[in-house]
Formats: structure tokens, sequence, C-alpha cells
């Protein structure tokens, strides 16, 4: 399936049915709008509270939409169909902080103590800019946001700690305002933009080298706008060497059922 026959797909779990029998497999900037999209760790309880710790000190880059029961691979308040398992386009998989592969399906690695915790996703309030007459260039052209390292320094949880990762869109000058008033909507999507203009000034070298993610041009008439991301998750997640971390492959999001507009955590019941 590729990316624009995923766009027709009419629900959300039609969708995710897609990416569970690996139809499937692309980044989901731009699919199933108006919903929460989800980053997503999962890590041995035993490192859990730890890292949740972590996330509610600091919301911006982390903020926790739902976390699941020991064991389960279920997150029936963001979905009733969702096996975490399966449904995301793909996974990577990390040991004592090392990438070791990246993978479309977890089954074979899933284990009794594993926790899912999901984190929001700044995809969620893309389609309000697009809506209001804001272009988003990396889903005009069918790229994954480009993400960068930082200097901006973290709360430390635990073992988990160390500096933000941003997500950078390019914006005209005179849409930046508006752009912040919109995204400040959508506190469990990072809201508002962290910083606007030049990247030297929070530590990104080269905006045309992104960590992760495509590179995107940056116009003449524009200026690059970085707003928290999730994959600052992955980071602490890396930099504290557990034994087995799972994630998403960035910009391969879990799509959930909530509307993007929620202003509270969904917490299981």
């Amino acid at each position: 399936m590729t990316y624009q026959e995923a766009a027709r797909v009419k629900t959300v779990a039609d969708l995710r049915a897609a990416i569970r029998d690996g139809a499937f497999t692309g980044h989901t900037a731009g699919l199933a709008p108006g919903k929460l999209q989800c980053n997503i760790a999962i890590l041995s309880a035993e490192h859990a509270i730890d890292f949740l710790r972590f996330c509610l000190r600091n919301p911006k880059p982390c903020p926790i939409v739902g976390i699941a029961e020991t064991g389960d691979p279920a997150l029936p308040t963001l979905g009733p169909d969702i096996d975490i398992r399966h449904d995301l386009p793909r996974y990577r998989l990390y040991r004592e902080g090392r990438f070791v592969e990246e993978v479309t399906d977890i089954a074979a690695h899933w284990r009794d103590d594993m926790v899912s915790v999901a984190l929001g996703c700044s995809f969620t309030f893309e389609r309000a800019l697009m809506a209001a007459g804001i272009p988003m260039r990396h889903v005009e052209q069918d790229l994954t946001v480009p993400m960068y390292r930082t200097n901006l320094p973290l709360v430390s949880g635990g073992p988990f700690g160390g500096t933000m990762v941003v997500s950078m869109r390019p914006l005209r000058g005179q849409d930046v305002p508006r752009a912040v008033e919109i995204c400040a909507r959508y506190p469990l999507a990072h809201g508002a933009p962290v910083h606007v203009g030049d990247p030297g000034a929070i530590g990104i070298a080269a905006l045309q080298r992104p960590d992760w993610g495509d590179p995107v041009p940056v116009t003449a008439d524009e200026v690059p706008v970085f707003w928290a991301c999730g994959v600052t998750s992955q980071n602490a997640l890396l930099s504290a060497g557990i034994p087995l971390v799972i994630t998403h492959a960035p910009g391969h999001m879990l799509i959930s059922d909530i509307d993007e507009t929620a202003e509270t955590p969904i917490w299981k019941p």
C-alpha cells in the first residue's frame, strides 16, 4: 500500500489493520487527520517508573497520553483494538543503548514484563496548520519531518536525561504568530514551538543534516520553526543504556482513536 492509498483509508481501525497486516509500513505524517498520533516506548517494568518520572518532569517533549498494564500489549484508552506488537508501521530495537534492528512487528520480542508508554506527537497539529493555509513541506513532498539533537537541557529522572530533540518545519515569517497560536491548542502534541529562527542558538550545526528524518529546504522567505519532539524520549532511553528498549521508528507512529484536541492525558482505567 502506498502513502497515497493509506491517506484514502476511511477509518482509523482500517488504517491500523493495514499496518498490522504489513500492507503499509511508511511514515504516518498527514494520515488520519484529526486523530492523536503517538510516540511509543516499550521497556521493562523495572525501568518504567523512572522513565515515567522523567516524562512527567519534561512534559513539553514527552507528554504522556497512555500507559499499558505490565505485559499487556493493549492500550484500550487509545483504541479498543490496539495491539502494540503489530500496530506501528516500523519499530526500532535497542540493546544496552545501541541500535540493533528495525522491524515491522515485535511479537517475537514481546515479554511479560514489558510496559508500553504512549507519548503525544506533533504530527497531530499539522492538519490544523494546513487548514489555516500554512503549508507543511515534508507532507507535500512525502518526507519524514527532520529532527535534531539540541543543547536544550532536560530534567533527569533516574538514569534518564540528556537534551531535547526538536522537529523542524519551515514557515513564512508572517505565518509564525498564527502557527504559535494554533499549536498552543494541542498540549498533548507538544504545543507551541520551543524556538524560532537561528538553529545555532539551540545547538544545531546544519539544518540539512538532521539526526533523524529527511532534510527539508528552507527558502529565502521562510524561517525554521522548531517544536519539542517525542524522539527526545528515545535519546533518553538510549543514554540510560538499559538492556532492551523498543520504540517506534522516527516518523512511524501509533495512530489512536483520540481526538487531537484532547487536553488531558488518557489513562488506562
